[in-house]
């Protein structure tokens, strides 16, 4: 209990036992600490395309394909990395919607990103529900990216070639 002292301001309590609180609180977790895993599903075809986007955007991350479209394993997860990760992917590729998938402790989180720009929070088993064995098993620790097949790493492709293979893609896009 709080007492109050000979000069009338409210003092500590009296006993604290052996509760200790820490100075940095960071290491209790909650929605603002780093999580443990960041995913980034896309509509991407294929693991090259999606690895050139993210060597474009600077953004550090593996691309694993599947066969419903290609997703990210974000190297970066402090610090708001994730967030900032896929509004730069999103803000490359205007129109189409990104989900990103972030794993902390034993609890998923997943928000959609378009042109970006954060939208809706998404439940984490929708998302998950028809998504191919590879994403669940990176995401529960089942396996890990160097365990997949055709992972591409975005540090394999310069920003210069990245960008060729984006114009090159966009122009045929247009074409079409």
């Amino acid at each position: 209990m709080s007492g109050v002292g000979p000069d009338g301001v409210a003092g500590e309590p009296d006993d604290l036992g052996d509760i200790t609180i820490p100075d940095d609180l960071s290491s209790l977790g909650g929605a603002d600490a780093a999580p443990d895993l960041a995913v980034v599903l896309t509509q991407i075809a294929e693991a090259t395309p999606l690895a050139a986007l993210c060597s474009a955007a600077q953004v550090v991350a593996d691309a694993v394909p599947t066969k419903v479209g290609a997703f990210a394993v974000l190297a970066e997860r402090a610090d708001g990395a994730p967030q900032e990760a896929v509004a730069a992917l999103s803000t490359l590729i205007r129109g189409v919607p990104f989900v990103l998938v972030e794993k902390r402790g034993e609890q998923l989180a997943a928000r959609r990103w378009q042109d970006g720009l954060p939208e809706d929070e998404l439940a984490p088993g929708l998302v998950l529900g028809g998504a191919p064995e590879a994403i669940e098993d990176v995401l529960i620790g089942h396996a890990s990216v160097d365990e997949l097949e055709g992972v591409v790493a975005s540090s394999s492709i310069s920003r210069l070639k990245a960008m060729r293979m984006l114009t090159s893609a966009a122009r045929k896009a247009r074409k079409k």
